[in-house]
């Protein structure tokens, strides 16, 4: 699991002088809402590759035809109660097979790392009063690996050779 500093993150908005540009020129590692991607991937080149941030309330098969274009899909977390993120990174790995970066952020807390890491997150924005060192901790707890499948190995353990 890679922890993002949004200080320090390669991905950017795309903005002009009175906020988020609703049409973005193409650039190198651009960050756009969905609806900045509808309004430009018509002409939007390949040769730059997108991150996208996707509400937690969209059916994620909208993103199907475009994932190959797709580098990284930043999933929110609006309350730590509420999980829908967790099924849409399942659902972008096991059933869509994105081999993309998925990003958790918004109301990311250090107990929630495992799942995160179970349904396809491989990235996580803490929120600010979260200690990295107490989240790699958490997440090397089950190092050896879980009895369940997950999307990494979908096997349950007895199932394992």
């Amino acid at each position: 699991m890679k922890f993002i500093d949004p200080h320090q993150d390669v991905w950017q908005h795309a903005v002009g002088e009175d906020g988020p540009k609703p049409d973005p020129d193409p650039a190198p590692n651009r960050l756009l809402s969905l609806e900045q991607w509808h309004a430009v991937r018509a002409h939007w080149p390949t040769a730059h590759p997108i991150a996208l941030e996707f509400p937690n309330d969209a059916d994620v098969a909208l993103l199907a035809p475009d994932l190959d274009r797709i580098a990284l899909v930043v999933l929110e977390f609006p309350k730590w109660t509420d999980g829908r993120a967790y099924s849409q990174a399942r659902l972008l790995r096991a059933r869509y097979r994105f081999a993309g970066a998925i990003r958790a952020r918004g109301e990311v807390l250090v107990d929630m790392l495992q799942l995160l890491t179970r349904t396809g997150f491989d990235q996580a924005q803490l929120r600010g009063d979260q200690s990295q060192a107490a989240a790699r901790r958490a997440l090397e707890f089950f190092a050896q690996g879980f009895y369940q499948g997950d999307v990494h190995e979908p096997r349950p353990l007895f199932a394992r050779a």
